[in-house]
This record gives C-alpha cells, sequence and structure tokens, in this order.
C-alpha cells in the first residue's frame, strides 16, 4: 500500500453515537471520519503504552529502587510545603 492509500473500516453504530459524533467533529472543525480516526488511534496509542515493559540491568533498578524507598532530602520548598495549611482547610 502506498502512503496515501486507505482501507475501508465499517462499523455498526447506534443512531445516537452518530449524532454526538457529528456533533463533536464539528465542534472541532473535523470531519466525522478524522474527528473518530483520530479518537481511535489516541485510544490505541494509550492502551498500547500502558503496556509497555522498560528493560533496565539489574543495577539500574536497584538504584531506582533506592531512590524511590529514600525519604526525601529536607530543604527550605519542602519544609514550607509541609507547614503550610492546607486550602481545603482554610475557612
Amino acid at each position: 500500500m502506498s502512503a496515501t492509500a486507505r482501507d475501508t473500516l465499517n462499523m455498526r453504530i447506534k443512531p445516537e453515537d452518530r449524532t454526538l459524533f457529528d456533533w463533536a467533529a464539528k465542534a472541532q472543525g473535523k470531519t466525522r471520519t478524522d474527528f473518530i480516526l483520530e479518537a481511535a488511534r489516541r485510544a490505541a496509542e494509550e492502551a498500547l503504552l500502558d503496556r509497555a515493559v522498560i528493560q533496565v540491568s539489574a543495577k539500574a533498578y536497584a538504584k531506582f529502587v533506592a531512590r524511590l524507598e529514600a525519604p526525601p532530602s529536607p530543604n527550605k520548598r519542602l519544609k514550607r510545603t509541609m507547614q503550610a495549611r492546607a486550602p481545603w482547610n482554610e475557612a
């Protein structure tokens, strides 16, 4: 297939879903096809990224875990944050 070639995908949808897609596509200035393809592509990428596996050496992993488990280093900014009153507790 060439770079500009396209294939067809047929699906059955409820009329109310088609109307919703049309409204949303129009709101974004897109065609229904472009709107649905963009949304489907984004959902597919997110589904695959959620399952990504990152491989590192045992040494790198041990360093990573050690940094996660280490207590935060006190600094002025952290102390100020810990002493500040939470916004939802202010009256």
